[in-house]
C-alpha cells in the first residue's frame, strides 16, 4: 500500500488570507497524523505565501510519521532550511518564484551536474532525495544518474485526461513506473490526484510507494470533515 503524505499547503494559504493563526497548522498537523497520514509534505516558496519558514520549524517536532520538504535548491535559503530541519525526504522542484503551482517536472539532461551537486548535499546528510519529474524515459534515466533515491511523477496530465480516457491517461505513467524500477529508483507522485482519479494510479503502477496530495484532499475535507475524508484517501490507497 502507497503511503499517503498529505501537503498542508492550502492550510497555511486559508491562514494567511485573514491573517492569525486560523486554521492553525501545527494543530493540523497533529490531527491528520492521528488521523492516518503516513506523511507531512510541505512547500514552502520564497515569498512565503502559504507554509512559511518558520511553520516549518515549528511542524519539525510535530512529526511522528514522516517529513518531506519541496522546493527548488536554486534558492539558498531552502537548501539552509532543509539541512537545519533534517527531514526524512526532500523532493527537488524546478519551480520559479512566479508560478502559481508545479508545472513541469526536471530537465535532468540540461541540469545534470547541477542536480549531481544537489542531491549528493542532501544525501550526504542522510536524507533521502526525490526528483520532480515529467514520465519520459530520458529524464528519469537522467534521474537516476543524478543518485537520486526516488522520483515524483508529476500527475497533472494523468488527472487532466483521466475522465476522457483513463486507459490512454495512465498508460505513460505505468510505463514511467517500469523505467524507474529498471533504474532502481523508488517510485512517488503527485499532483492533481484525487479520490476519482488515485485508486486507477495506484492500481496501474504496482512499485508505486508514495503519493503526496495537498489541494484535493483539503478541499474534500470542507464538505466532509478532515478526519473522515482521511480515511476516504486511504481506503483509495488499499
Amino acid at each position: 500500500m502507497p503511503k499517503l503524505s498529505v501537503n498542508v499547503n492550502k492550510i497555511a494559504t486559508l491562514r494567511n488570507a485573514r491573517g492569525g493563526n486560523v486554521p492553525n497548522v501545527q494543530k493540523a498537523v497533529v490531527d491528520i497524523q492521528l488521523y492516518g497520514a503516513q506523511g507531512i509534505t510541505v512547500h514552502p516558496r520564497p515569498d512565503e505565501r502559504h507554509i512559511r519558514y518558520d511553520d516549518v520549524r515549528l511542524i519539525k517536532p510535530l512529526i511522528t510519521t514522516e517529513f518531506n520538504i519541496e522546493g527548488n535548491p536554486t534558492e539558498q535559503k531552502f537548501i539552509d532550511l532543509v539541512l537545519e530541519i533534517m527531514p526524512q525526504q526532500v523532493t527537488l522542484v524546478p519551480d520559479s518564484n512566479q508560478q502559481l503551482t508545479s508545472d513541469h517536472g526536471w530537465d535532468t539532461a540540461k541540469h545534470k551536474s547541477f542536480l549531481i551537486e544537489m542531491v549528493s548535499v542532501f544525501k550526504s546528510k542522510g536524507i533521502r532525495v526525490s526528483l520532480f519529474v515529467d514520465p519520459v524515459e530520458e529524464m528519469i534515466k537522467g534521474a537516476a544518474e543524478t543518485g537520486a533515491n526516488r522520483i515524483e511523477l508529476y500527475t497533472e496530465w494523468y488527472a487532466r485526461q483521466f475522465h476522457d480516457n483513463k486507459e490512454k491517461a495512465v498508460a505513460p505513467f505505468a510505463q514511467a513506473g517500469k523505467w524507474a524500477q529498471e533504474c532502481g529508483l523508488g517510485l512517488n507522485a503527485g499532483h492533481d490526484l484525487d479520490l476519482y482519479n488515485l485508486k486507477y494510479l495506484k492500481n496501474n503502477l504496482p512499485n508505486l510507494l508514495e503519493v503526496s496530495i495537498g489541494h484535493a484532499l483539503i478541499s474534500d475535507a470542507l464538505y466532509y470533515g478532515l478526519e473522515n475524508t482521511m480515511q476516504m484517501y486511504k481506503r483509495e490507497l488499499m
